[in-house]
């Protein structure tokens, strides 16, 4: 009966362990092409403020958009923050989309006045992919001023025709305290506007990530990849306060005829995620280059810019570069995956930022971060070790596979001591 009893154990240890490696190891990817962030909650969405549920900033979401619907959510803002609420909806592949299929954000005081607002739709490439708008809170501007309740109201623009599914959704509510002194409230009048020449350096393979999460870590350089058609990928660039980052991609060459609209787009987005610049090429199956335009060194006072590009540029951080290669690539060009070139240069000096009366909410919002852009193992050689913080998705799958490999090597153990005494 002990021996009985001692064989049950381990083998519920035996499946306990396995069980506790999967639930600790985050889905990295998801069948439409998009990895969450792990641990992100799932909240649904309200169709009126009355039934809305609370957003806490430095938490990520997890939620689900219907055709043609709005949905609200709760945000409780104090009077010194700014806030900012990036939503990316997430449509499934294959899904049939018009260009100005997308969403509609606005974040909204508790009598339905309008704080900020943005957009974001698929564009000429008819493609479905992840888009980001954000929902925002400037202090120092008319509206939206009180500490108090305000609303988050996410809304599907979709025509007559497009996909009657539901979309996922990622919200990633963020604030960023006061200064502790008052600084400049004008933008810098004079700044490098001319696009830079891009690095020449030799190309080197990177991967990226599959969302926000798991983006991968670029510095200033030539980094190559490969798409197939409705694929996206995520790197992060570390941009210091002071830094001008300026980003630009190539499709090379395929065999086919045909003409393709929008079939690469590239994207800039901030730390907040807010979306900085994006553009896209057409294409003919001949090599094609895209860049995006000119920004400014990043700095506290483009926030008072007018340009959206220049305004987005306004902290420091780690700021998202997104790449999409167009589904109806197939139809004429064939499957792939096709060589996309990604060149990255960063100008200017870095210097200190300034001085915030509280800290930002997630913690790490303005951290620059630092190495690992050289390539993974099996990507090629070349670029540096070692960073800051490592990318997030691989940490956890470190932690959790020396967890988890560690339970299993003891049950085991327990296995084999069992199965001797059984012999004896």
């Amino acid at each position: 009966m002990m021996r009985r009893g001692l064989r049950n154990a381990v083998r519920g240890l035996c499946a306990g362990a396995v069980v506790w490696a999967l639930a600790g190891t985050p889905a990295v990817a998801v069948p439409d092409g998009y990895a969450f962030t792990p641990g992100a909650e799932n909240l649904a969405g309200s169709p009126d403020t009355a039934g809305a549920r609370t957003l806490v900033p430095g938490h990520t979401y997890r939620s689900s958009l219907p055709a043609h619907g709005r949905l609200y959510y709760r945000l409780t803002l104090t009077a010194a923050a700014n806030a900012y609420v990036p939503v990316t909806a997430v449509p499934p592949r294959g899904a049939t989309v018009a260009a100005t299929d997308g969403i509609r954000v606005s974040l909204q005081d508790a009598d339905g006045n309008a704080c900020f607002y943005s957009s974001a739709s698929f564009g000429a490439g008819l493609s479905p992919r992840p888009v980001t708008a954000v929902g925002q809170r400037d202090t120092g501007k008319s509206l939206c001023q009180s500490a108090a309740v305000y609303y988050l109201l996410v809304e599907r623009l979709d025509a007559k025709n497009s996909d009657p599914g539901r979309w996922d959704l990622e919200l990633a509510p963020a604030t960023e305290p006061g200064l502790a002194a008052t600084g400049p409230t004008t933008p810098p009048g004079a700044w490098n506007s001319a696009t830079p020449l891009p690095p020449g350096d030799a190309p080197r393979e990177r991967k990226g990530g599959e969302g926000f999460s798991s983006a991968r870590l670029l510095g200033q350089g030539v980094w190559r990849t490969r798409l197939a058609p409705g694929d996206t990928a995520f790197y992060r660039v570390p941009v210091d306060w002071g830094r001008q980052v300026h980003a630009g991609a190539e499709l090379s060459a395929a065999t086919g005829h045909g003409y393709v609209g929008g079939a690469l787009t590239l994207s800039l987005l901030n730390p907040a995620r807010a979306p900085v610049d994006d553009v896209a090429l057409g294409y003919t199956g001949t090599r094609r280059a895209v860049s995006l335009a000119p920004v400014p060194p990043v700095e506290y006072a483009n926030r008072y810019a007018v340009p959206s590009g220049e305004n987005g540029v306004r902290f420091a951080g780690d700021y998202y570069v997104v790449l999409h290669l167009s589904e109806r690539l197939a139809d004429s060009f064939g499957t792939g995956p096709f060589g996309v070139t990604l060149r990255v240069r960063l100008d200017g000096t870095a210097h200190a930022g300034p001085k915030y009366r509280g800290r930002t909410e997630p913690t790490d919002l303005f951290s620059v971060s630092t190495g690992d852009w050289g390539p993974a193992p099996g990507e090629g050689t070349g670029g540096t070790r070692g960073t800051r913080s490592g990318d997030p998705t691989m940490r956890v799958l470190a932690y959790g596979g020396l967890g988890a490999g560690t339970a299993l090597l003891l049950a085991l153990g327990a296995w084999t001591l069992l199965a001797r005494r059984s012999r004896v």
